[in-house]
């Protein structure tokens, strides 16, 4: 096949993210698929989560109700500890799950097929070394963020106690802002890069990431610019994929929480028509959370389809540009894409 450039692995990266999702359509493979994918970010957010709650009839008083969270967690030190363990555990866990979905994602695109289970118990060991090193470049860079902090500002007390011009404030301040931004976005280069070329790496060549990061880091040296290329195009299809799937979702979560308003105005005018009044009891609080439940299903389940193809494509271009310069991934790719899936 030759070594690809990024412009020219687009077309195979295409290619292959049909076969996976069309040649034949599967309906197994498309749910597993979105559920994977909206642990990776396959979905956007957006203001219909407002517009769902607006269509209950309730006044849900939001700031009233985390004043008395707040006074109540006050008087209580223990429930502070644990909303803190339970919100870090919470994170830490997704963070975990999506590590490992992360290899499950690269082993579909590969193979041209997903058995979510057997998936998860095979690379469980991959998706773990890759959550120990993101956790350990969050944690550093978390220390050094709060190390920079408390030495800016004692330098800040010592300049404003020396009587120096305001115009140095101001330069200081310009410096740990560029600082702050260059550091977020190399973070996010090389979150990118583990997910795209490294993740595949480790998985044609089963090594550990630092290995897989050693490799790659000879490969970049030896030829950085068409690397700088692909962080850039990438980015750019990222970008471009990311406006497409809003164009979609925006007339599809608003028809879907129009629909929702309509369903909860019809119920409330239906139990008026019979001479009763919607009021709030253990009942009728039972129903809003079953309704609102529902909701919530059939919205992330849209985020998640509608947003999965595009995170499918992103992974095959990585991995498609790394198969046309690791031979043995290579051979992993022209397996799968010979082998034939059978509709379910």
């Amino acid at each position: 096949m030759g070594v690809l450039s990024p412009i020219e692995s687009l077309s195979p990266a295409w290619e292959n993210t049909l076969r996976l999702l069309f040649r034949p359509f599967s309906r197994r493979l498309w749910i597993s698929l979105s559920l994977v994918c909206i642990f990776l970010g396959g979905g956007t957010s957006t203001a219909a989560f407002q517009w769902g709650f607006g269509a209950l009839p309730i006044d849900f008083h939001a700031g009233e109700f985390l004043a008395r969270v707040q006074l109540v967690m006050a008087e209580h030190a223990s429930l502070i500890v644990l909303a803190l363990a339970l919100g870090g555990g919470l994170v830490l866990g997704l963070i975990y799950v999506r590590c490992v979905l992360r290899f499950v994602l690269v082993e579909a695109v590969i193979k041209n097929e997903l058995s979510l289970r057997a998936a998860w118990r095979s690379l469980e060991l991959n998706g773990r070394f890759y959550f120990f090193w993101l956790m350990g470049i969050v944690g550093s860079l978390i220390v050094a963020a709060g190390a920079a902090a408390v030495a800016s500002f004692r330098f800040l007390g010592y300049l404003r106690e020396s009587g120096s011009p305001e115009w140095l404030f101001s330069g200081l301040l310009v410096v740990e802002l560029v600082c702050v931004v260059g550091i977020g976005l190399l973070v996010a280069i090389v979150i990118t890069l583990t997910d795209d070329l490294i993740a595949p790496l480790m998985y044609s060549e089963h090594i550990s990431l630092p290995a897989a990061w050693g490799v790659f880091w000879k490969m970049l040296r030896h030829d950085s610019v068409t690397y700088a290329v692909y962080i850039v195009l990438r980015l750019a299809v990222g970008m471009g994929i990311s406006v497409a799937v809003l164009c979609v979702l925006f007339p599809v979560l608003m028809g879907l929480s129009a629909g929702a308003l309509v369903m909860a105005a019809g119920a409330i005018l239906a139990l008026r028509a019979v001479g009763m009044v919607w009021a709030w009891n253990p009942v009728t609080f039972v129903l809003g959370a079953f309704a609102l439940m529902i909701f919530s299903t059939l919205l992330f389940s849209l985020l998640s389809v509608i947003g999965m193809p595009g995170q499918v494509y992103l992974q095959n271009y990585g991995v498609r540009f790394m198969a046309s310069r690791i031979p043995t991934l290579g051979l992993m790719c022209r397996a799968g894409s010979a082998q034939t899936r059978r509709p379910t």
